[in-house]
Parts: structure tokens; C-alpha cells; sequence
């Protein structure tokens, strides 16, 4: 009789080999569990934990009015798992797609397609053949379809809508961590001064860079595990620690004076043909800018489709290019004689000399845009812009004292403005490297090079009664519930001139508007007392004064005689319609007058004497 399969030694191997098997699968879990557990934990640690960033929103820039003119939009992209999705939350779908615009039939399409087809192998084409990278054909068991865990239902949901979604409590239908988008409501409005935030949440210029500290926030963050397919594992969070709001900037600009001051400039580039043009509005008593804008311009919320050629539309001009002031420049002379008390206005000078002697030598004189048959005096060299008398007054001063007070009026220094966008300190060179034909160059604005800010700042100590003022434009800091953290006030700088010699001069400048005895009797307006400064001058062509090419400019404040707000328009290399020079009367002087026109009534700013077709008791504040 044959003996079966079993015999004992077959057993005994088998069962051998059994619990050896067993065995072996238990040391390794004592190895892995108990003797190296401390390792690998740590390991595992590394692996599943994660920390998941909460972005900050940053805080808004508002104007002086709190209008808004930069904000954040958040972005909460929504979607969906449907391997998750509960039978139960079925009657909830209605409400969902009404809440996100999307029609229920697509939906329910997305919400049950739950697969989706795999891409083919890789391949690649030569010679017109296509070959299989691998060398091998697809198998039998490679996948066609695979599983959707992640399919889109909206790009952007408002936060309020989002909420709501949250409560429908549909298992599957979630959000990632949100992010925050920058937006610009008012596209190019005061575009050099907001400056704006890149793509990669980098603060590129203008008071989002300045006040970045601020407006940025703090992240916050989480704690916690993530799955094989990296999904987060809400149950084991372990710290949480929320976002927080960056504060808001409120600034002095006044968004209806500043679209007038914009308005003003595609005025002034549709007619003129500029180059570039600039013009500043500030407060005369503050220093705080209530406008201030360059042309051309860009749109902030398209920074990126500037191409090359015309980045210098991104450039604040008005503070980082330079130009020569011209004849506005000549208030520093008229001021710094009468201060030292070297005239008074009444003294008379002779405008038709060539030449005159100082310091026993014959100096050249300038040339004048305007001939003068008789002797002006000191207020007549301001009005009607004389080049020769603005030379004398120079001369009276002598080079140290009128480098000394050029200085003080801020020329040559940075105006302290430079958190807003790289400034440039202008061009003006110490009084020891003047040439023989500088001190009767310089009064008249020549030799010198300074910014459009720097030239408005100096008129504004004319029109502060004497001092330098910090040009500003951050008036506070605020928390999200609309609490100041911090004002800035007003900032003196030094004073340059006392307050006697600055109202003589302002009574000097607020001759330039009339008829008859001023450069631009064009500005005036009836009832207001308009003290300003016409300046024309040469630009630098191939290293030579050009007489085809000019720098106009009107600066000035009003009412004269109780200052309430600065103005300057600058045009750069404008074109008179009527042909000839572009004089600064031509080609700023307009632009001046109906920006102060639109001041008077947005402002309230009152008369200073009788208005043609006005009652006298309007004046007075009398209702007929």
C-alpha cells in the first residue's frame, strides 16, 4: 500500500517554514514598533505634518474722504470631490447652484461625473512615425479612467456668498485657503502715487511700497496632518493661529481734486503736445497734497501690459525727474534782498543795461524776453519777469547769501518726500564752483535744476507766511474698524523768510494776474487775489540751450492775501497752437486757472473783494 502525500517530515517543514514566516513578520513589527519607533515616528512626522499658510489681507488706501483707491479682493475658488458626496445632501443642490449662478442640470453633471479618461502613453514623433517612448506596448491593465477629486464649480466666490455655501454643509464641496487679490477702483486716478502690487504680492512704488509695513498684515497659520493623496486631515490640527488684517492708509488726495488735476492734463497733452506735464495742488497752510499727477500715465490695475518702451509712463516725474525752474525760480532773490533789507519794493532798477560791474569786473547781463524803456522797481522785476532785474537783485545778495537762501527755499535737497518714490535732490552746485556769469545766471533760474515738487514747495513758503513745509500725503493710519492709529501732522521744515517779507512778496507775485502790469493777466479770476509766477524756460538740447524747445510752468497760491492752496502746472517741451514760443502765460496759466476755478467752489474758498454779477451781500455770507 503506497503512503499518501502527508508524511510527517512534509508537515513539519511546512509548519517550520510557517512560523518562521510568522516569526520573522513579528520581529520586524517589535523592530519597527518598539525598537526603532522613536526613528521612524519622526520620520513619519516630517511626512504627514504640515504647516498651511493663512493669508492676510491687506489693508486698503483710502483719500482723504475715505473713497477707496486701492483695496483687496478675496479669492475663494470653489469645488468639489464627487467621490464624497452623501445621497442625503442631494436636495441641497438647487440651493448651491443658485448661490453660484451655475444651472442645475451642469451641476449634477459635474457632481456625477466621477471619472475621467487617463492620457494616452507619452509619444513622440520622428520622421513621421509615432513611437512609444517606453519601447513597449499599453498593457492590459493600464487604467483607462481615473477618479475626479477635484473638480471645479466657480473661480471666484464672494466671501458673503462663501458663508453661506459653509452653512448648506454639502460633504465635498469646499474651498482651498484663500488668497487675496489687490484692486484698483479708479484704474489711472493718482496711479504715481498709490505706486501697486505685483503678481508675486511684491510693493513696487508710490504709498503701497512706502506704507507696506502697515498695509501687509500678518499670515497666519495652521498645524496639521495631510493623507497619502496630500489632502489635509482636519481631525488632527493641533495650533491655529488666524490672519491678521493689515491696517488702511488714509492719504491728504482728494479724489475729486485729483480726477480735475487729471482732467486738467489730457487738457494740456490733447492741446499742447507735451512731452510730459505735471501738476501739483497742496494745502497752504499744511503741506498736505490734496493732487497731484504726471502725464502720461498707466493703469494700475494693467501695470503689466506697459510695454518697455513707455516704462516712463510708471515714473513719478514730479519728484524723480529735474528741469530748470526759470523765472519762478526768481522769488528767491526778491526774497532774500528784502529780507537782508537790501531794497524795498519800491526801489528801481535799470532793465536796459548790457553789461554791469561787480566785484570790478564788467558782467553780461541776460537777455529779456520783454524790452523795458524805464527804470522797473522790485515788484515790477517780479510781475513782469524780468531776466536783468532778478541778475541785480543776485548781485545785491552776492553768491554766498544767495546760495544760502536758495538753499533754505529748499533747492538742492531732498524734500523729504522720497517714501513715495525714488526723489531726486535736483542740481545745484555750492557757490564756490559758480562760474564768472553765474550770480546773473542763477536768479533767473538758469544753471539750476530742481523737481516740479521742489519748485511747489518753494512758492508754498511764500504762501505758509515764510516756512518750508514737509510735503505729505499719509494723513493716518487706521485699524479695520475705521480707528486712527496714528496722524501725521504738519511738519516745518525751517523757516527761510519772516512773515513780513513773505506777505510783501506774495503782494509782489499777486501783481503777474493783472492787466497791464503781469505775465499772465490770463489767470486772473475776478473777486480772488491770484499771486503766481510765470517761468519759460530753455531746454538743453545736445548740450546747448535750444530756442525751439521750452519748460513752461505757472506756480502760485491764492487768495494772496490769506493763502489757502498751492498750484503748479509744468509742461514739458509744450507747443503754443497759435504758433511761437510756449510761454509759461501760454501754455500753464489756463491749465492754473480752472483748476483754482473748480477749488473755489469745491472748497468753499471765499472772495477776497467784490465779484462781477454778484451781490455784495454774498460776501458777507448774507442770503438775498
Amino acid at each position: 500500500m503506497a503512503r499518501g502525500f502527508g508524511s510527517n517530515y512534509r508537515i513539519v517543514l511546512l509548519v517550520a517554514t510557517v512560523l518562521a514566516a510568522f516569526g520573522g513578520i513579528g520581529a520586524r513589527l517589535v523592530h519597527l514598533h518598539v525598537i526603532d519607533r522613536e526613528r521612524l515616528v519622526t520620520f513619519v512626522d516630517k511626512v504627514r505634518r504640515q504647516i498651511v499658510v493663512e493669508p492676510a489681507r491687506r489693508g486698503d488706501i483710502l483719500d482723504g474722504r475715505g473713497k477707496f483707491l486701492a483695496t483687496s479682493r478675496s479669492l475663494i475658488s470653489l469645488g468639489v470631490d464627487p467621490q464624497v458626496l452623501r445621497p442625503e445632501d442631494e436636495p441641497k443642490w438647487p440651493e448651491l447652484a443658485r448661490l453660484i449662478g451655475l444651472p442645475l442640470r451642469e451641476l449634477e453633471t459635474i457632481f456625477r461625473t466621477k471619472t475621467r479618461p487617463v492620457a494616452p502613453v507619452a509619444t513622440s514623433t520622428t520622421g513621421g512615425l509615432v513611437i512609444d517612448l517606453d519601447g513597449d506596448e499599453p498593457s492590459e491593465n493600464t487604467p483607462t479612467e481615473r477618479k475626479i477629486q477635484w473638480a471645479k464649480l466657480a473661480d471666484s466666490v464672494e466671501e458673503s456668498v462663501y458663508e453661506q455655501i459653509v452653512r448648506l454643509d454639502i460633504k465635498g464641496v469646499y474651498a482651498p485657503p484663500r488668497v487675496y487679490t489687490r484692486a484698483y477702483p479708479n484704474n489711472e486716478l493718482a496711479a504715481h502715487v498709490v505706486g501697486y502690487v505685483n503678481k508675486e504680492g511684491v510693493a513696487v512704488q508710490g504709498v503701497e511700497r512706502w506704507a507696506d509695513f502697515y498695509l501687509r498684515g500678518q499670515d497666519g497659520w495652521r498645524e496639521s496632518e495631510k493623507d497619502g493623496k496630500r489632502q489635509e486631515l482636519a481631525q488632527f490640527r493641533a495650533r491655529e493661529v488666524a490672519p491678521s488684517r493689515g491696517y488702511d492708509v488714509m492719504l491728504s488726495i482728494d479724489s475729486v481734486i485729483q480726477h480735475r488735476v487729471e482732467a486738467e492734463l489730457s487738457r494740456i497733452m490733447t492741446t499742447f503736445s507735451p512731452t510730459k506735464a505735471t501738476i501739483i495742488v497742496s494745502d497752504a497752510r499744511t503741506g498736505f497734497i490734496l493732487g497731484l499727477a504726471n502725464a502720461p500715465t498707466f493703469n494700475l490695475n494693467a501695470y503689466g501690459t506697459v510695454s518697455g518702451d513707455d516704462m516712463n509712463r510708471m515714473r513719478n516725474v514730479a519728484v524723480a525727474d529735474v528741469l530748470e525752474p526759470g523765472s519762478t525760480f526768481k522769488i528767491v532773490a526778491a526774497s532774500g534782498a528784502l529780507q537782508e533789507g537790501l531794497v524795498q519794493p519800491s526801489d528801481t532798477f535799470d532793465c536796459t543795461l548790457e553789461r554791469i560791474e561787480y566785484k570790478g569786473r564788467s558782467r553780461d547781463l541776460p537777455r529779456e524776453d520783454h524790452h523795458f524803456h524805464h527804470p522797473l522797481t522790485v515788484t515790477e522785476i517780479i510781475s513782469r519777469s524780468s531776466n536783468k532785474g532778478a541778475a541785480q537783485l543776485g548781485m545785491l545778495l552776492q553768491e554766498k547769501r544767495l546760495y544760502e537762501y536758495a538753499k533754505a527755499f529748499g533747492f538742492g535737497e531732498y524734500t523729504g518726500f522720497s517714501s513715495i518714490y525714488p526723489e531726486s535732490p535736483g542740481i545745484f552746485a555750492h557757490y564756490s564752483k559758480w562760474s564768472g556769469s553765474d550770480i546773473t545766471r542763477i536768479p533767473m533760474g538758469h544753471t539750476v535744476a530742481a523737481t516740479p515738487l521742489q519748485i511747489h514747495f518753494a512758492m508754498g513758503v511764500i504762501a505758509s507766511g515764510g516756512e518750508l513745509l514737509r510735503p505729505q500725503i499719509v494723513k493716518e493710519i487706521r485699524n479695520e474698524q475705521g480707528e486712527a492709529l496714528y496722524r501725521f501732522g504738519k511738519v516745518v521744515r525751517r523757516r527761510v523768510i519772516s512773515q513780513a517779507t513773505a506777505k510783501t512778496v506774495a503782494g509782489m507775485l499777486s501783481r503777474v494776474t493783472v492787466a497791464g502790469e503781469g505775465t499772465a493777466a490770463e489767470a486772473a479770476i475776478p473777486g480772488y487775489e491770484i499771486a503766481a509766477k510765470t517761468g519759460t524756460s530753455q531746454k538743453i538740447v545736445d548740450g546747448k540751450y535750444s530756442s525751439q524747445h521750452h519748460i513752461a510752468s505757472f506756480v502760485g497760491f491764492f487768495p494772496a492775501s490769506r493763502p489757502e492752496v498751492v498750484i503748479s502746472v509744468i509742461v514739458d517741451d509744450g507747443r503754443s497752437p497759435a504758433g511761437g514760443t510756449g510761454y509759461g502765460g501760454v501754455v500753464a496759466a489756463p491749465g492754473f486757472k480752472r483748476i483754482a476755478e473748480h477749488l473755489i467752489q469745491y472748497l468753499d474758498i471765499k472772495p477776497t473783494g467784490p465779484v462781477p454779477g454778484r451781490p455784495l451781500f454774498a460776501l458777507e455770507g448774507v442770503r438775498p
